[in-house]
């Protein structure tokens, strides 16, 4: 439990008993309170204390009572022994409630104590959670879309792995299905194009007509020659798809891995099909009454779940389709391989799959709860207000491979995580490789090297930094330090909201707020002060705030410079 779990345990503790002892002498009506709900907030204007409760607003219509008379009553009885200063009432009922600071002391002796481990809570208490993000479709390059996903979907592990999630990150390859085929009638083409020119076969209308599909046709030439053009068509097709998809495949490795994305599990689509599991998911939803037979193809009887459109699971020529794929592949990952959480971060496009894939997830009897969706808006790429389409290079889309040569992969991890999923991003290329306070994560790190800057200088006058049983904590009373060392016992309530909300722009947006505490207090407050122990305070309060600062930015797997 982190520090401000314990405070705010006791406050609650204190207004339970209060409410008791107010009702005991008939302050307030004795009958049983019901709910009983005390909400504490931190108040975004300090001059309100430290904690704010809702609780008089709560029991006003229980009690029937006037929310203003309760909230006056608890805090005459509240006790305000210990760290309690003082408890004022404000507006229509808020209980405000002023700390000592001691309680706040006691931060830099946690962070001293777990170290690289401050900030982990237990809210998932050991369960398997997949994220499942990217699953690019193998047959080309990654867009901006996938280096969004990439960037959000990974953090969004860090920190369920921060909060106390078993976590494995997927990558789903699509590998079979009508993308496949699409794949390769067009290097089947642009095989025979190049070996027999162009007149020589009409490209297929709905083809892949990026350079890359030639890119591959002509390396599998300079293998193989024109060995497959006396082949059956079949046979040639399956020949490029066999080494273009691995090709590919390997690109999206190398791109996301220099990206700083380790996937634990590459999921093959391809795999469901030959385990017989796509079958097996189909035959489920019949047994369970939600398919039918239409025009020579089947179908999943949508509006018996209560949504508006009807999807086809097996096509008039019998093979299954990509959304039939899908099912068996949440199948497998709920049931057969057993997690208890699916996380998915899909584009936004896929708005309207999310209730067909749950309302099918709970067709064959699994609890649709276990499985959410983050939804991805679009990105757009911005050079001095201008959006910028294609590539310098290529004169084509820009792909995640560009943009992390145009831009530091410190920097695109960062800017992509500064806003919710939900919103729409603009991606200020211009902004993202400046070298000042403007750029954000460029300020973050700033604040990490200034630290490392000033205890540097102080080491080599020989000043170490001491442990918190050597410093004197009660020493840090100035506005600036109180505020920081607030700053750093939030972390833990900050993984937990980011993990609750499934939102990762919470953590880009605490290391922003944490440099600005630190670089308000580094202008207010010498550190090297000719007072020893005041000084020894101060280098324990920065060195922990180094310490937080390198937590969060490795959980973006963003780099902590000491120097820059």
């Amino acid at each position: 439990m982190s520090i401000t779990d314990n405070i705010k345990h006791d406050i609650t503790d204190r207004i339970g008993a209060a409410i008791a002892a107010a009702q005991a002498d008939g302050s307030l009506p004795g009958q049983d309170v019901q709910n009983l709900a005390a909400r504490l907030e931190v108040p975004k204007n300090k001059e309100h204390g430290d904690f704010a409760c809702n609780i008089a607003m709560v029991l006003a219509k229980q009690l029937k009572t006037a929310p203003r008379k309760i909230a006056e009553e608890i805090a005459a009885h509240i006790d305000k022994s210990g760290i309690i200063e003082k408890v004022e009432v404000a507006g229509a009922g808020f209980i405000n409630f002023y700390l000592d600071p001691s309680w706040l002391y006691e931060t830099m002796r946690a962070i001293e104590e777990q170290g690289s481990d401050y900030g982990k809570i237990t809210l998932g208490s050991g369960k398997r959670v997949m994220v499942e993000f990217v699953s690019a479709n193998p047959t080309g390059p990654m867009h901006m879309g996938n280096a969004r996903g990439g960037a959000l979907g990974d953090c969004l592990a860090s920190v369920l792995e921060y909060a106390g999630y078993d976590v494995t990150r997927e990558f789903y390859i699509n590998d079979a299905g009508n993308q496949i085929e699409k794949f390769g009638n067009s290097l089947n083409a642009r095989y025979i194009q190049q070996l027999m020119g162009e007149d020589a076969i009409e490209f297929p209308e709905d083809g892949y007509k990026g350079s890359d599909i030639t890119c591959r046709a002509k390396e599998f030439i300079e293998l193989y020659g024109d060995k497959y053009l006396s082949a059956g068509e079949e046979e040639r097709k399956q020949a490029l798809i066999d080494y273009a998809l691995e090709k590919n495949i390997a690109a999206l490795k190398t791109d996301l891995e220099k990206y700083r994305i380790h996937y634990d599990v590459w999921f093959r689509e391809s795999e469901l099909h030959k385990n017989g599991e796509v079958k097996a998911a189909i035959d489920r939803l019949t047994e369970h009454g939600y398919t039918y037979e239409e025009n020579g193809a089947l179908w999943l009887d949508c509006e018996k779940m209560g949504l508006e459109k009807n999807e086809v699971l097996v096509r008039q020529n019998g093979i299954p389709t990509y959304f039939a794929a899908d099912i068996a592949y949440h199948i497998n990952k709920l049931e057969t391989r057993g997690f208890d959480w699916a996380v998915n971060v899909w584009g936004a496009d896929h708005h309207g799959h999310v209730a067909r894939m749950k309302s099918a997830v709970a067709a064959v009897g699994i609890d649709p709860s276990r499985l959410d969706v983050v939804l991805m808006q679009l990105v757009r790429l911005m050079q001095d207000g201008e959006v910028v389409r294609m590539s310098k290079r290529t004169g084509k889309a820009i792909t995640l491979s560009d943009l992390i040569d145009e831009v530091s992969i410190d920097a695109a991890r960062f800017f992509f995580n500064m806003r919710g999923a939900g919103s729409h991003l603009d991606f200020d290329l211009g902004l993202a490789k400046e070298q000042s306070n403007n750029n954000p994560v460029f300020y973050v790190q700033y604040a990490h090297a200034r630290i490392c800057g000033i205890l540097r200088l102080l080491a080599e006058d020989g000043v170490e930094v001491k442990s918190y049983a050597e410093v004197k904590p009660e020493l840090l009373t100035h506005e600036t330090e109180l505020e920081l060392l607030k700053k750093l016992c939030e972390l833990p309530e900050e993984i937990k909201a980011s993990a609750e909300s499934l939102e990762p722009a919470k953590m880009t947006r605490y290391s922003t707020e944490l440099a600005t505490a630190f670089h308000v207090f580094y202008n207010a407050c010498r550190v090297n002060v000719e007072d020893a122990a005041l000084r020894d305070a101060r280098m324990k309060l920065i060195d922990c705030t180094r310490r937080v600062l390198a937590i969060v930015l490795g959980m973006l797997k963003i780099t902590a410079p000491e120097r820059m």
